[in-house]
């Protein structure tokens, strides 16, 4: 079963397609609120 991985920045703003967002990084971007990011809890 293959799976696809889309890669988008985090300064780019949600979409509705956009599935889960996960931050894989070791800093928070810099400028970027957490309510901004929108990412998957």
């Amino acid at each position: 079963m293959a799976h696809t991985i889309r890669v988008r920045r985090v300064y780019d703003p949600s979409e509705p397609d956009n599935g889960s967002r996960v931050l894989v990084d070791r800093l928070w971007p810099r400028g970027v609120s957490k309510q901004r990011a929108d990412l998957t809890p």
